[in-house]
């Protein structure tokens, strides 16, 4: 193995992938702990009920795996979505911490004005106050800050 193709001996870890997926192993992991502390054990159930519509909460271990999975693909879909703006908005890496910060409002607006309406569920319930400020915190803190820190740390 040449030392060019091995990451030992000092050498960091820049490119795409890296960016994309640390940053979304991150955000997805803060954004599981988060949502079991404020949902319940079963909230991947509600996840995969996106695609599957309300026999998901029927479901058992394949359909916990399910919404396990796709928690993390939409984390990782996300970062790739910033990695790829950062490409073209070159102040997206520089000023990460502002900008991370309201690319979390973004990806918060995103999922509770398309993709929920559009999932499996229909979701259709007005949020209160005090979940949509938890919410909008939890995207900027534990999802847009972290992939945003991700991009810039490991991007080229």
């Amino acid at each position: 193995m040449s030392t060019s193709s091995s990451i030992s001996g000092g050498q960091r870890l820049h490119g795409a992938w890296p960016a994309i997926l640390i940053g979304g192993l991150v955000a997805g992991g803060l954004d599981t702990i988060s949502a079991y502390l404020s949902l319940s054990a079963g909230w991947p159930r509600a996840v995969a009920g996106g695609l599957l519509g309300m026999s998901a909460f029927k479901g058992g271990a394949g359909v916990y795996a399910l919404g396990l999975f796709l928690e993390f693909f939409i984390a990782t879909g996300a970062a790739a979505v910033y990695f790829a703006f950062s490409r073209k908005l070159e102040f997206l890496k520089p000023h990460f911490f502002v900008c991370g910060l309201f690319f979390g409002i973004a990806v918060y607006l995103v999922m509770n004005l398309i993709v929920l309406p559009l999932c499996a569920l229909h979701v259709r319930s007005p949020i209160s106050r005090p979940d949509l400020i938890q919410g909008i915190l939890v995207h900027m803190f534990l999802i847009g800050l972290p992939i945003a820190y991700s991009v810039r740390r490991f991007s080229e």
